[in-house]
């Protein structure tokens, strides 16, 4: 099944004030969780492996490298046997790139917060509104991604518009 989401990436040197306002307004808090995001050679979009405490799933997706909120289409697998299945597309389709990092995992209501602590590239925030929760049309989840920015006076020039793995990528350049 596909699901949307819209979001945003952005440099967070500060998380206190974000994770206060979660706490303060009753965001349910996932844990933290360590993961390792191991990201293959595809045709088209992106295909990662996602292997932590928290969440272990295959993720495929595509997402333009816009500024600001954008739309992300993408399918999730729940893993059981994350080891097989990563020594398995290892050998026929090769990795990319391997993404390390720590992420606390907040919600309020269809809104996922990560405040993530990503090896070699610092700390992050990611908002993202999506509809795997509830069935909402894309003009309420953007209004909602848009709440949140102002809500935490995320900067434009804050954003990124890349994944971790590209950022990572354009270092061993």
């Amino acid at each position: 099944m596909s699901f949307l989401n819209v979001e945003i990436k952005a440099h967070c040197t500060n998380a206190d004030p974000i994770r206060q306002y979660l706490i303060r307004n009753n965001a349910v808090y996932k844990g933290l969780d360590e993961q390792t995001d191991t990201y293959f050679t595809v045709v088209h979009g992106r295909l990662k492996l996602r292997e932590g405490n928290i969440e272990n799933n295959l993720i495929w997706y595509e997402r333009a490298n816009d500024d600001g909120p954008k739309n992300s289409h993408f399918q999730l697998v729940k893993i059981e046997d994350a080891a097989g299945l990563k020594e398995t597309l290892i050998k026929s389709i090769g990795i990319k790139v391997i993404v390390r990092k720590k992420r606390e995992i907040f919600y309020i209501e269809n809104v996922k917060f990560h405040m993530d602590e990503v090896e070699g590239l610092g700390s992050f925030i990611e908002i993202e509104a999506g509809n795997v929760l509830a069935n909402l049309p894309y003009e309420k989840l953007k209004e909602q991604c848009d709440f949140y920015i102002k809500e935490f006076a995320i900067e434009p020039a804050d954003f990124i518009n890349v994944s971790y793995s590209d950022l990572l990528l354009a270092q061993e350049e």
